[in-house]
């Protein structure tokens, strides 16, 4: 019989119960605007991105309980005296570069799917809280839509929808509030706009992005910068390490087009590049920059402007 898993991350529809379930064990953090997990690193500024951050755990699949909450404690100082053991080194200082203003939302999309445009397989509604998910062949008559036309709101700790007045305080009956609106039928497609920009931006196969959501963050040694791009082809990809300059050929093994970002990014500060490394993950590059004179960096790009906003310590930004 197939059930659903009630792993954060997950909510699979599963009949085998080896089948591995691929979730998030930490809650889920919103501090600031940003969104993400306590269990991972990626930080997003809009909700439709946090939804799409790829699960960091992989497990089984349950029913039931919910996975226990991550909690990182620090070394008691007495129990590492009595073990005879010294403590852990001070941590370094992270200092956050300036805020970056967020760049206005896209135009919204068609409420009504063209006709023309073939709906996937198991596509699931674009609409908020409605979660149906279409099947090829059947018909659509009859359908009824029970979504949230409204933003999601998170104010000092409720959570809810602009559209309606339910708040809630935990993540997972937010994730259950039903509801308010109906619609005769569910938004599979839109206007396949999205399809139509694919093929407009591609070339020799592949579709050529233009820009990626990036940030950063320093230590007095360092500036570990993140690029967010999925599925990057670990084989075919250069990271080029210059004096003042990073070069960067990231393809991607999307199918049926993969993506390619390229791109020369102007550095605010010398490094040096012998001790420069990068790591390519699910869902970002992470480049680590040694810098070649120890100096604070204000900004990532030496073509970013510069506020004079004083810097703190402990916050990540973003480029």
């Amino acid at each position: 019989m197939a059930q659903k898993c009630v792993h954060q991350g997950c909510g699979k529809t599963y009949t085998d119960e080896n089948e591995v379930c691929r979730y998030h064990p930490g809650p889920p953090v919103f501090h600031e605007g940003q969104k993400g997990w306590t269990c991972c690193k990626p930080r997003v500024l809009t909700f439709e991105e946090f939804m799409t951050i790829e699960p960091c755990t992989e497990g089984k699949h349950s029913t039931t309980d919910l996975p226990p909450k991550v909690e990182k404690k620090e070394a008691d100082p007495a129990l590492l005296a009595a073990a005879n053991l010294p403590p852990p080194p001070p941590r370094a200082p992270v200092v956050a570069p300036q805020h970056i203003p967020t760049p206005p939302p896209p135009p919204p999309d068609s409420e009504d799917d063209d006709e023309t445009v073939e709906i996937p397989d198991g596509r699931v509604c674009r609409r908020k809280a409605c979660g149906a998910t279409y099947k090829k062949g059947s018909t659509r008559d009859g359908e009824k839509c029970v979504h949230h036309p409204g933003a999601p709101i998170f104010h000092e700790g409720s959570k809810g929808y602009t559209c309606c007045k339910r708040r809630v305080l935990e993540f997972d009956q937010f994730m259950k509030i039903e509801g308010c609106k109906t619609k005769d039928r569910h938004l599979f497609v839109g206007s396949g706009k999205d399809a139509a920009d694919k093929g407009a931006g591609s070339s020799g196969g592949e579709e050529l992005l233009d820009t990626v959501r990036s940030d950063f963050y320093q230590t007095p040694t360092a500036v570990i910068a993140s690029f967010f791009l999925k599925k990057i082809d670990k084989e075919a990809a250069k990271v080029e390490f210059q004096e003042r300059e990073l070069v960067l050929d990231l393809p991607t093994t999307d199918a049926p087009v993969p993506k390619r970002y390229k791109a020369q990014v102007p550095l605010y500060g010398s490094i040096d590049t012998a001790k420069s490394t990068f790591k390519i993950l699910g869902t970002k590059l992470e480049v680590s920059l040694a810098k070649a004179d120890g100096s604070s960096w204000p900004v990532l790009r030496s073509d970013d402007r510069l506020t004079g906003e004083i810097l703190q310590i402990g916050r990540a930004g973003r480029a």
